[in-house]
């Protein structure tokens, strides 16, 4: 194994474990937010993985290329997915269904 790829690999698992330790502190009523701003972090992903996916020379790097904007495309459509949901608990309800809620309790 080369040097490079040793140091790429360390850069790469402790970075894992600062994230994880980082994510993990994280009080609940911060998440969307903290989800909101992933997502944007996700979108220049694409962008890099687009612009090496266009400088690809050979076929090995094209089909890693293509493997790296599918699957960055994944994370951001499925962070603002969730995003979405988890914003439509803050919404609050309907007029009409808060009336019926309303007249349901004074019976």
């Amino acid at each position: 194994m080369s040097n490079a790829i040793l140091q790429y690999t360390t850069v790469f698992v402790l970075s894992a474990f600062v994230g994880i330790e980082i994510i993990a502190k994280v009080p609940s009523i911060l998440h969307t937010p903290l989800m909101s701003g992933s997502n944007a972090i996700h979108g220049v992903i694409l962008v890099g993985a687009m612009i090496i996916l266009g400088s690809a020379t050979t076929s090995a790097e094209e089909v890693l290329g293509f493997l790296a904007v599918i699957l960055a495309t994944l994370n951001v459509v499925g962070g603002f997915v969730v995003t979405d949901r988890m914003l439509e608990l803050f919404k609050s309800k309907s007029p009409s269904a808060r009336k019926a809620k309303t007249e349901g309790e004074g019976q």
